[in-house]
């Protein structure tokens, strides 16, 4: 568990998944988040509740917290986005998803997105101008969609951080939780 140097006390985190998101990089920096005070919940467009895979395996289900035909993203104040091949696939072609997320993008509410997980940010509008890194098979769609493609386990960018896998997880955690702190630190003041 990375230190954690100030709190989240207070803070909403949406983290958005359908079905087939890779379990650590949901189940990870949500304990982080809420180590430190943060006050995570699962969107999704499914309800009742969510199947994570590791790697090409099914694994744990878990409950959903918010309904996405319920939720608004005015509600909360960052978004992670769980990567997984099929989670991603399956949200950027969800209308509801891609405003939930377009929501996040236009007010600046930091986001973090590790490997598919830019995918969603792509159709939400949320990559073009920006530095990032994903999973290696996206560079080219965020390429395309307009932004720099780095190969680092982490980038972070004016409020969006971006992981490539599941190994990057320590830098994608510190870094998103950095970024959290730093956005709720400036909301509460």
């Amino acid at each position: 568990m990375p230190t954690i140097s100030s709190s989240l006390d207070g803070m909403k985190v949406a983290i958005l998944v359908a079905d087939g998101f890779e379990q650590a990089e949901m189940t990870e920096p949500r304990k982080a988040l809420d180590h430190a005070g943060a006050q995570t919940q699962i969107v999704s467009p499914l309800d009742g509740s969510v199947r994570a895979w590791k790697q090409l395996e099914p694994a744990d289900t878990f409950e959903v917290d918010v309904p996405l035909k319920n939720a608004n993203a005015d509600e909360f104040d960052a978004l992670l986005l769980p990567g997984g091949v099929a989670n991603p696939d399956a949200l950027r072609i969800n209308q509801k998803a891609v405003a939930f997320v377009r929501a996040f993008v236009e007010s600046g509410k930091p986001i973090a997105a590790i490997c598919h997980g830019p995918w969603t940010l792509i159709d939400a509008g949320g990559v073009k101008g920006r530095r990032m890194t994903s999973w290696p098979s996206l560079r080219a769609d965020l390429h395309n969609a307009g932004a720099t493609w780095i190969d680092k386990e982490v980038v972070v960018d004016s409020g969006l951080v971006t992981s490539r896998k599941p190994g990057d997880l320590p830098a994608f955690i510190r870094e998103m939780t950095t970024m959290f702190e730093l956005a709720h630190e400036a909301a509460i003041h």
